[in-house]
């Protein structure tokens, strides 16, 4: 249960990153709030992060990332917003295995898993070369592909480490060509670079976010970038 006062900085902190794609400084919450000082923002801010509802994203400047509203403002909103990857282990390219997402001892699982193309690399760091043509293919399970299109990419580089893919893993993409702000999606940039990044709006223009402090979020006119797909699932090879 949120105090009243909480429940109106989350809102406007999901506002304010709806329309403009970076959040509200300390000032603009303090007057928003009608607070006498800044002291009371970071309170409510140190609780609604307790109470999991935002994080704080480290070594970046008022860095704030809504990850669920309260249900009774937005039920459907907190399934979709945070990405938590639906990860298989096992060998890539090969009959799929036993492993967490295809548990040991249920043969169906083998028999039921679906084989999507690998289109070739995507960078998760400095964009490469865009999407290439299908190289192999690989199995999953068919519930992670539920509805649409999908394919696989290899992931190449680091950018995207604090959301859990890693330099070497496979992602599982849905065919889209829209997105909503907080999604990881594969973004293609002036019809040449092929990346993986966070969705953000900022303004007119459209962010590509990392998950990573080191790489900067690049910003572009909404003309200059692309939306191929959106990340639904991870196979990681140990």
């Amino acid at each position: 249960m949120l105090t009243r006062k909480q429940h109106e900085l989350l809102l406007f902190i999901h506002e304010r990153l709806k329309e403009a794609g970076i959040p509200p400084s300390f000032d603009e919450m303090k007057e928003a709030l009608d607070l006498a000082s800044k002291s009371g923002i970071h309170r409510l801010i140190t609780a609604l992060e307790e109470r999991g509802f935002i994080r704080r994203l480290p070594n970046r400047a008022r860095a704030l990332e809504v990850l669920r509203l309260p249900d009774s403002i937005a039920p459907g909103l907190n399934a979709a917003k945070k990405f938590s990857p639906s990860v298989i282990e096992g060998s890539l390219g090969r009959k799929p295995e036993p492993s967490r997402s295809m548990s040991a001892g249920n043969d169906d699982d083998v028999a039921s898993a679906v084989a999507i193309p690998v289109m070739g690399r995507i960078a998760a760091g400095v964009p490469i070369d865009a999407i290439q043509h299908k190289t192999h293919s690989i199995s999953v399970p068919p519930d992670m592909i539920m509805g649409g299109e999908h394919y696989a990419l290899e992931v190449k580089g680091d950018s995207m480490i604090e959301a859990g893919i890693f330099d070497g893993d496979t992602v599982v993409i849905r065919s889209s060509t829209t997105a909503n702000p907080g999604e990881i999606i594969v973004a293609l940039v002036d019809d040449e670079e092929a990346t993986l990044k966070r969705f953000r709006r900022k303004g007119a223009s459209i962010a590509l976010e990392a998950a990573n402090p080191a790489y900067e979020t690049r910003i572009f006119g909404p003309d200059r970038v692309k939306v191929q797909g959106k990340l639904v699932g991870l196979i990681r090879r140990y």
